[in-house]
C-alpha cells in the first residue's frame, strides 16, 4: 500500500507567483491529503519557498528545473536542492530532434549526474509522449536514455500518462526500468469517441489500470508517488481532491 502521495507544483501553477500563494496552495494540498511536492519553477526565493512548505507539512520530493541552469552554474543548483530538502534534481522533459542531440544531451546529463551524485544527489528525466518516436535510423530517443544515462546517478520519472499516449505499456516499462524510478507521475488518461482524442483527467476517471500500475510501482522500488495533472475543466483543487480521495480509497487504506 501506498503510505504517501505528493504533487507536481505545475498543477497550481496559477498559485506559486507569490508567498501566500504559494502557503494557501500546499495548507490546500495537506488538507486533502497530500504531503509531498515536486517544484516546476520557483517563482520566489527558494529559501521563502521551502520555507513554505515545511511549516505547511510539505516536503520536497523533487524538482524540475531548467537543463540550462544545471549546465550553467551547478554549483548554484546543489545549493538551491539543499535548501529545498530534495536529493533529486530534475528536469520536466527535453526535446532531442536527431539521434546526435540525443546523444549530445546523455553525455551532458551523464556529467551533471557525476558532480550532483558526490553530494548524495541523482539526475531525473521527466518523459513524455515524443521519446517514443522513432528516428530515420530506427533508434527511439527512451531507448537511448536508458542506455545512455548511468543507472547509477540517474533516475526516471515516469508519467503513467505520457507512456501510454506514447504507445507503450505502462507496466513493461515500468519493469524494464526496475530500481532506476524513484519517483512516479500518477496521471490518467480520458478518451473521447473521437479518433485520438485522449485527454489529461483525475485518478481514477480514466482508463488506466491502476491496481496493476501501484503493483509494479511497488514491486521496483517506487519511493514517491506524485499526481500531476496538466489541465482540469475547473477548478484545480476540485481535480486534486478527486485524484486523492481515489488513491486513498483504494491504495493507502
Amino acid at each position: 500500500m501506498i503510505k504517501q502521495i505528493g504533487l507536481q507544483m505545475w498543477t497550481l501553477r496559477d498559485h506559486m507567483g507569490t508567498p501566500e500563494g504559494i502557503r494557501m496552495a500546499f495548507r490546500k494540498m495537506k488538507e486533502l491529503g497530500y504531503d509531498g511536492a515536486q517544484t516546476a519553477g520557483c517563482r520566489i526565493p527558494y529559501e521563502d519557498y521551502a520555507r513554505i512548505a515545511h511549516e505547511e507539512g510539505i516536503e520536497i520530493w523533487g524538482t524540475h528545473e531548467e537543463f540550462e541552469y544545471m549546465l550553467e552554474d551547478i554549483e548554484k543548483e546543489i545549493r538551491v536542492h539543499k535548501i529545498m530538502g530534495t536529493s533529486l534534481m530534475g528536469i520536466g522533459g527535453f526535446m532531442c530532434n536527431t539521434a546526435e542531440e540525443t546523444e549530445r544531451f546523455i553525455e551532458q546529463a551523464n556529467k551533471i549526474a557525476d558532480r550532483i551524485y558526490e553530494e548524495g544527489m541523482k539526475f531525473t528525466y521527466h518523459n513524455h509522449s515524443h521519446e517514443f518516436t522513432k528516428f530515420p535510423d530506427g533508434r527511439r530517443p527512451i531507448d537511448m536514455l536508458i542506455e545512455g544515462l548511468d543507472p547509477k546517478k540517474t533516475s526516471f520519472v515516469l508519467d503513467t500518462y505520457w507512456v501510454q499516449h506514447g504507445g507503450a505499456d505502462i507496466r513493461y516499462m515500468m519493469e524494464k526500468l526496475a530500481g532506476r524510478i524513484d519517483l512516479i507521475h500518477l496521471k490518467d488518461m480520458g478518451k473521447t469517441r473521437e479518433p485520438d482524442e485522449q485527454f489529461i483527467t483525475e485518478i481514477g476517471n480514466g482508463n488506466l489500470w491502476w491496481e496493476g500500475i501501484i503493483h509494479t510501482a511497488e514491486k521496483i522500488g517506487v519511493k514517491y508517488y506524485v499526481v500531476e495533472q496538466d489541465v482540469y475543466p475547473g477548478d484545480p483543487f476540485d481535480s486534486i481532491k478527486i485524484s486523492s480521495d481515489y488513491l486513498h480509497e483504494h491504495f493507502m487504506k
